[in-house]
């Protein structure tokens, strides 16, 4: 996204260089105006279909956490071992969400390319065992969404343990 700007930051400003030269005003195609408001638009719907999963998991709701899934989705619950079986993953979220996880996220990254969209966010989990004792985790979400027919976003991958591959601070 910063490399994306600061191209149009440098095409603006050559425009506005080119432009004072022929003492006209410079104007992006309609097109490109058009396409940043679609991509706006995409990155928030990306965002909001996230949102939407964290939250149902957060209410114990599996069958809306599934249905933030393509079939044959691949989600990592534990570093290195995608689950792509439905019946397992129907488990492995109703195992967590019995915990009552809260998340929150220290912010949100989307890029999309046509159909398909990554979303980069570092996130924070409090939860309680059945005994009372709270777990706390941390890390870094990305995951793939693809565009459905419908227009809606749905999740392809989804690997909460992006972190573990980053250095850790000394």
């Amino acid at each position: 996204m910063k490399h994306a700007f600061a191209c149009t930051l440098l095409f603006c400003l050559a425009s506005v260089q080119i432009g004072h030269a022929k003492e006209l005003k410079p104007t992006l195609p309609q097109s490109s105006q058009i396409g940043d408001h679609d991509m706006k638009k995409d990155e928030a719907e990306v965002q909001a279909a996230v949102a939407q999963m964290t939250s149902a998991f957060e209410k114990n709701n599996i069958d809306a956490v599934m249905n933030a899934y393509e079939p044959g989705a691949a989600v990592v619950f534990e570093p290195g071992q995608p689950v792509t079986n439905e019946q397992q993953l129907r488990q492995m979220f109703g195992g967590m969400a019995a915990a009552k996880p809260v998340f929150t996220y220290s912010g949100h990254e989307v890029v999309v390319s046509g159909d398909t969209a990554v979303h980069i966010a570092p996130w924070q989990m409090v939860a309680h065992t059945p005994d009372g004792q709270e777990i706390r985790q941390s890390g870094l979400s990305v995951a793939v969404l693809r565009r459905q027919a419908d227009g809606s976003w749905k999740m392809v991958i989804d690997n909460p343990h992006g972190a573990r591959l980053l250095p850790q601070a000394k």
